[in-house]
């Protein structure tokens, strides 16, 4: 007991003044006080023989359990000469080494943190030169002598050390349980108004707002109000003269970009992918709102982080824009893996932030040299704006060392001095610019990242902010699953999903009961494709009800937690009123076989996708007969001066509103247009529908219907088309041979 009561003492006297420097002064302000002098020497600094005394360890033991007990970190033997970071690279929780619940907490005796906290430059600068001196000696010596002792010159001239560096910044132990044990506990997330005070709050003048959504229940996952709330100029409308607004704080450019993460989990390559962004743009604008029914929506990108897809388009305009860009997005959409793949890492070298002065005759240069009069407009506006940027470093010329360095008009350099820290910020201070930096880690875990992050590159280029995930419906759809089940409701993979008949009377459970789908029109058949990772089943109806409300007998595989039964609620009826059956009416309508119109089929089918928060979509289809005394529109004998009549219909109707437009006008009255009958009245039908039932009757949407079941398919080939012949089927022709030989085998 009494050696480590010396050692207890001894660390104690060594890291007093380490760990004022690696704690933030907001954490503990009692730190800020000086630290209390002892009077009394140390005990290793005692000679041998009085060391091992009875009087000293007695009183080395009195003065120890009059002292509180410091954490068990602070009691190990490693030799602090370095700081701790100030914050977690992995997570960007502030550093902390006294709660370990709490995210960004150290353990200094861990090896990772050890070996950080031990390395010293100076000391390894030493080693080396020594090395180099015993070197220059072997070199000097006769080549016979190198020859006997067994060394060639060539040995010596490339050397065999290899120079490893200094260790990079370890990650708090939140983030090495969560990496390397998968387990740990989500940090509360922040809102959309916590958001915009923290990107108001950035440095740069350019900055890039990387909206980031999920593909598997996309659009689940889409922030509508994120326009409004962030105070950034509306999208752009189609119109060709649609133009971009000014940012509300001075004079700063704030973009918006939709990144549809995982796009791996919709098609097998990326020419399907491709092919399906009309569909993506469409479900887009109708997810924000009617004020953006005409939006362009041209800055949509389909990601594949896992595979590469248009990730190498992103990391460059990230590189060329500059400024700052924003990962925004909700909590397990791909912010932390999106991060890692396009954040240009390996660059900024030799960059040099150097700003352009133009001469006068440079100008006029410029001027003469344009074309045309849209060449003399660009020269004309790029010469101003370098005027206007001028004028405005003129008026804020900045630090001192700024001055002595032309700084860049774009974005200006972020100071790390402790001195600049403000613990009342929303924005931490950023990273120190290395080549290679510690990424934020990606994990399954909703909530991993606890503060931004903020990593530059390309040496006051511009940097990359991962920020912590918006909440999506609270409480999660994960408390009402069983602890170990939690990881399956994630989409790793492509899923191919099997066809489901649900019969009147049948309903659909996914994952024992988490989601009950049951069709309310019931003298339908439908047809179902889940693309989620959880396990479908199909069963009566009651048997469906009672297994999801933990009130049946029967033994089903559920992933239900065990109080989850009572909060089952319905989430709505949801209809299915889109008309799929070009796509999915099979060789009636293919384009290789028998091409026929579905305007002149005898029957419609109806379809949409079932949203699940998280997990992934169910697409629901159903068959329905066209009413009775319905005729196909090709079997309709047409009227040669169909034409002329509908014209003159139409003349006339039109000089008929007008008429009604005066009347109500001398009145004093405003028109109101009548509302107008459907044309064909034979082809008006209910649409079919189904009732979803979930916990707390959320995390339950629905889409327009993307046909992953027939789209995402092997593609059809017409006859004519193919290059060869296909290989003719086997099957027949073995199990005309089986007779045959089980006569020759019978004796």
């Amino acid at each position: 007991m009494r050696p480590a009561l010396r050692q207890t003492r001894r660390l104690l006297n060594d890291r007093q003044h380490a760990l004022h420097t690696s704690i933030p002064t907001f954490l503990c302000p009692a730190l800020q006080r000086s630290p209390v002098a002892h009077v009394s020497r140390r005990i290793h600094d005692l000679p041998p023989s009085r060391r091992f005394s009875t009087y000293r360890a007695l009183s080395q033991e009195a003065a120890v359990a009059a002292t509180p007990d410091p954490p068990a970190e602070i009691q190990s033997n490693t030799r602090i000469r370095r700081p701790l970071p100030r914050a977690c690279p992995g997570c960007g929780a502030p550093t902390q080494i006294y709660d370990k619940k709490e995210a960004g907490y150290y353990r200094i005796n861990r090896n990772a943190v050890a070996q950080y906290l031990e390395y010293d430059p100076e000391a390894k600068a030493s080693k080396k030169k020594e090395d180099d001196v015993y070197t220059e000696a072997l070199k000097q010596m006769d080549p016979s002598v190198l020859e006997e002792i067994g060394l060639e010159r060539d040995v010596l001239e490339e050397g065999n050390e290899v120079d490893t560096g200094a260790p990079e910044t370890p990650v708090c132990d939140r983030c090495h349980d969560i990496t390397n044990h998968r387990v740990g506990v989500p940090i509360y997330h922040p809102s959309v108004e916590a958001i915009q005070q923290t990107i108001a709050e950035s440095p740069h003048r350019r900055n890039h707002i990387y909206h980031v959504i999920d593909a598997a229940d996309f659009p689940m996952s889409l922030i509508p109000t994120l326009q409004t709330s962030l105070r950034i100029p509306k999208l752009r409308t189609k119109n060709r003269r649609a133009k971009h607004k000014g940012w509300v704080a001075n004079d700063r450019i704030a973009e918006v970009s939709f990144i549809v993460t995982r796009s791996d989990l919709l098609a097998r390559k990326k020419e399907d992918v491709d092919a399906l962004m009309p569909y993506v743009q469409n479900v887009l604008r109708d997810a924000l709102g009617r004020t953006n029914r005409d939006a362009r929506l041209g800055n949509v990108r389909l990601v594949s982080a896992k595979r590469g897809w248009w990730t190498k388009v992103v990391k460059e305009e990230i590189w060329e824009r500059g400024g700052a860009g924003w990962m925004v997005g909700k909590v397990n959409v791909g912010k932390s893996n999106l991060f890692e793949v396009v954040f240009p890492k390996g660059r900024g070298a030799d960059y040099q932030d150097v700003r352009k002065i133009r001469s006068a005759a440079e100008r006029e240069a410029m001027l003469q040299a344009a074309q045309s009069i849209d060449e003399l407009a660009a020269v004309q506006k790029q010469l101003a704006d370098e005027d206007a940027e001028t004028e405005r470093q003129t008026q804020n010329p900045g630090t001192k060392e700024h001055q002595h360095k032309a700084p860049d008009p774009e974005d200006e350099k972020i100071e790390e001095d402790d001195a600049d820290f403000d613990p009342d910020a929303l924005l931490p201070p950023a990273q120190p610019f290395t080549l290679y930096p510690v990424l934020p880690i990606a994990s399954s875990l909703p909530g991993t990242t606890a503060s931004p992050i903020r990593i530059p590159f390309g040496r006051n280029r511009g940097e990359l902010v991962d920020m912590p995930g918006l909440a999506r419906t609270a409480p999660g759809l994960e408390t009402f699953v069983q602890r170990d089940a939690q990881d399956d409701l994630i989409m790793k993979n492509r899923i191919t999903a099997d066809r489901f008949v649900l019969k009147p009377g049948q309903s659909l459970l996914l994952g024992g009961g988490l989601i009950r789908i049951t069709p309310v029109t019931s003298d339908l058949m439908f047809l179902v494709h889940p693309f989620v990772p959880i396990d479908p089943h199909v069963t009566r109806t009651d048997k469906a009800a009672a297994l999801q409300e933990q009130i049946s007998d029967r033994r089903v595989d559920s992933i239900l937690a065990s109080d989850a039964g009572p909060k089952m609620r319905s989430a709505g009826r949801f209809k299915l009123r889109w008309d799929v059956t070009k796509t999915v009416a099979g060789p009636l309508t293919s384009s290789v076989a028998a091409k026929m119109r579905p305007e002149n089929l005898p029957f419609r089918v109806f379809s949409t996708d079932i949203l699940v928060e998280g997990v992934g979509w169910v697409e629901v289809s159903a068959q329905v007969r066209r009413p009775q005394g319905w005729k196909p529109v090709g079997m309709v004998k047409k009227d040669p001066n169909a034409l002329r009549v509908a014209k003159l219909a139409a003349q006339k109707k039109e000089a008929e509103e007008l008429r009604l437009k005066r009347e109500a006008k001398l009145r004093g009255e405003t028109y109101v247009k009548p509302r107008e009958d459907a044309e064909d009245a034979f082809d008006v039908v209910e649409f079919p529908e189904v009732e979803v039932f979930s916990p707390l009757g959320k995390f339950v949407g629905a889409r327009m219907p993307m046909c992953a079941s027939m789209v995402l398919g092997p593609k059809q080939i017409s006859s004519r088309d193919r290059s060869a012949r296909p290989r003719r089927s086997m099957k027949s022709v073995k199990a005309q041979r089986k007779p045959a030989e089980r006569k020759r085998v019978i004796p």
